[in-house]
């Protein structure tokens, strides 16, 4: 029999509303699967069980008095240690924050307060979310829940374990350059980079970047539905976000539309025409290209046309970089960690030449996407470039003996599409030779966000038709013999 954590967050709200089950018997049960699997993984690095307590107990009351207290009323939530929570521990991964605990709420935080859902717990992250392996000075290195030996990526990869191991029922991420994916992708669950401005965000330093996103996480596309419908409401940063939209046929988030794969055109793409993936995940995606390809109505092997992307993504992080740390680099430079240096150093070179031509070619990029998405409904290639490596190592210098020329290198195959603005939900499909998680995106339209949710949806259910395509679950007994 399933313990109650280890439902979907659908399911859990269905049986808290009918009263099979307490929001008190859910954090109890959430409680003792982070005591048991935490210490190995280290993916919860802080709580407030209190709060949460009192959030669960008023939403008891609430269901047993007839109420609706709110969409995510009875669900203890994961907040991504980016994101600033009131009264709990909000340290960046960074040593400069580990004992700053915030006042307020940020705006998505704020929203999902609002939504009654319970502010419980913070997942690791790397120093200011800067590079794709979760491991700070602050705690530590989080674990791979297949093998927690290695990493499970990062920005957002202390959410993915807290979800892959049914600690937490719904966690927030945010995407850069694949933050919120390849975590999603190593740990076999659910992620969703929106369109940008679709889930507001006031924090942002530049505000006219559309790089840096905020994310719902899950177990399932329907799960992921749910999260992104809470965070639409009432955000308090709308008014701050340039690029703010809603996604169209939003009122159906938390109950998704049937979708007919058989009624798709899909463009498949390895490597996104320029990004570097190793030879075993090309197996895995051809394997899998293979296998579901039967699903779409038409299935055609096709690279969008990114140009020069590793340029334009390098400039433009560096800009980002030297906006937000540039003062405290050369302020207090022993402060920061290798990542964040060498990203705001690479800023500190650029031209405004540099800058010039970054923005002509992200305007001709975004163009020519748009032109592909006319003719295709989805576009899918992997979700990252290689699979789970040895989390002391803070990301592959190589791919199959080949050099990279930047340590963000390796996750070019999530970047290229972070500059295209096109939403991109990330699905587990199986598992590799080593039993190992093995994740594809699914590029849709801009903002879709609701139909790209719904053909998960189904894709998800065919998955689980097809040998070594159902979505995965890690061990948790053997997690927690650590």
């Amino acid at each position: 029999m399933s313990e109650p954590c280890e439902l979907t967050a659908v399911e859990l709200t269905k049986r808290m509303r009918k009263r099979e089950l307490s929001p008190v018997e859910l954090l109890d049960s959430c409680l003792a699967r982070i005591a048991a699997v935490n210490p190995t993984l280290n993916a919860v690095v802080a709580t407030d069980e209190p709060a949460a307590r009192a959030a669960a107990e008023a939403a008891e009351r609430a269901f047993a008095a007839g109420e609706d207290p709110g969409l995510l009323a009875g669900l203890p939530l994961g907040i991504k240690d980016l994101n600033e929570t009131k009264g709990l521990r909000t340290t960046y991964g960074s040593l400069l924050f580990s004992d700053y605990v915030p006042k307020a709420d940020c705006g998505v935080v704020a929203s999902l307060r609002e939504s009654a859902g319970g502010i419980f717990a913070k997942t690791n992250t790397p120093e200011f979310g800067a590079g794709a392996n979760t491991t700070n000075k602050v705690y530590g290195v989080t674990g791979n829940p297949y093998d927690p030996a290695l990493t499970c990526a990062g920005s957002s990869g202390g959410s993915a374990v807290a979800l892959a191991t049914s600690m937490l029922p719904l966690c927030n991420g945010s995407d850069l350059g694949g933050s919120l994916r390849t975590p999603a992708g190593y740990c076999g669950v659910v992620g969703l980079r929106p369109t940008p401005g679709t889930v507001p965000d006031e924090t942002r330093v530049n505000a006219f970047s559309p790089l840096s996103v905020e994310g719902p996480m899950g177990r399932t596309a329907a799960d992921v539905g749910l999260l992104l419908s809470a965070m639409l409401t009432g955000n308090s940063g709308e008014p701050l976000e340039p690029f703010a939209g809603r996604p169209e046929q939003a009122d159906l988030l938390t109950a998704l539309p049937e979708v007919d794969p058989g009624g798709l055109k899909v463009a498949f793409s390895e490597d996104l025409g320029f990004a570097p993936v190793s030879e075993q995940v090309r197996a895995l995606f051809r394997n899998r290209r293979q296998a579901i390809g039967g699903l779409f109505a038409e299935a055609q092997d096709r690279d969008p046309e990114l140009g020069d992307a590793d340029r334009l993504f390098e400039t433009l992080r560096g800009l980002n970089f030297v906006a937000s740390y540039g003062t405290t680099y050369r302020s207090k430079p022993e402060s920061l960690g290798p990542n964040v240096k060498a990203n705001v150093e690479l800023g500190l070179k650029l031209t405004s030449e540099d800058i010039g031509w970054a923005t002509a070619e992200h305007s001709r990029l975004f163009r020519r996407f748009v032109q592909l998405m006319q003719e295709v409904d989805l576009l899918i290639a992997p979700t990252a470039s290689v699979q789970p490596f040895d989390k002391t190592q803070l990301y592959p210098a190589e791919v199959d003996g080949r050099k990279l020329p930047t340590y963000i290198a390796w996750v070019a195959i999530t970047y290229g599409l972070s500059l295209t603005g096109h939403p991109v939900l990330c699905l587990p499909c199986g598992l590799d030779e080593n039993g190992l998680p093995f994740g594809l995106q699914i590029v849709g339209r801009r903002r879709q966000e609701t139909r790209l949710l719904a053909i998960g949806q189904a894709l998800e259910a065919a998955f689980r038709g097809i040998p070594g395509c159902a979505a995965p679950t890690p061990d948790i007994a053997a997690l927690s013999r650590g």
